[in-house]
């Protein structure tokens, strides 16, 4: 992320990211109430999503007018994730074989998707070599 230079205008700079995070929310809050008024089942935060893609596809919003603010929720995001995290330990029975049982499905696919997928990519690479030999003839 680059720096801007500020200068004497902290407030400015603070003043600009509170600006932009509030037009953040506002779109997010749009977005749930179209959700909520149309009654769609797709989440609020995607249509507010949506709606952000357009207008600034549109270039009725510039990316200057939401940078900030997005690159500041994009650093923070983990601190989102604290509640989800929270909620585990109403869970004690994560806690015990159940748990363990979770925790070693969940890396042996990890584990398995690695493995295919560096087999996919070394047979693709040793197949490249061979087309292009004989596009050349």
């Amino acid at each position: 992320m680059p720096e801007r230079k500020t200068g004497a205008r902290p407030r400015a700079a603070v003043l600009e990211l509170a600006a932009q995070l509030c037009l953040l929310m506002g779109f997010w809050l749009i977005g749930k109430a179209f959700a909520r008024l149309l009654g769609l089942p797709v989440p609020g935060a995607i249509i507010g999503l949506l709606l952000v893609l357009a207008l600034l596809s549109a270039k009725v919003v510039s990316l200057s007018a939401l940078d900030r603010g997005a690159d500041l929720l994009l650093a923070e995001m983990v601190l989102f994730f604290i509640p989800a995290l929270m909620a585990i330990f109403d869970h004690h029975e994560l806690f015990g074989l159940i748990g363990l049982k979770i925790l070693i499905m969940i890396l042996a696919s990890t584990g398995a998707v690695l493995a295919v997928t560096a087999i996919v990519v070394d047979l693709c690479t040793r197949a490249l070599p061979a087309r292009t030999e004989s596009f050349e003839r």
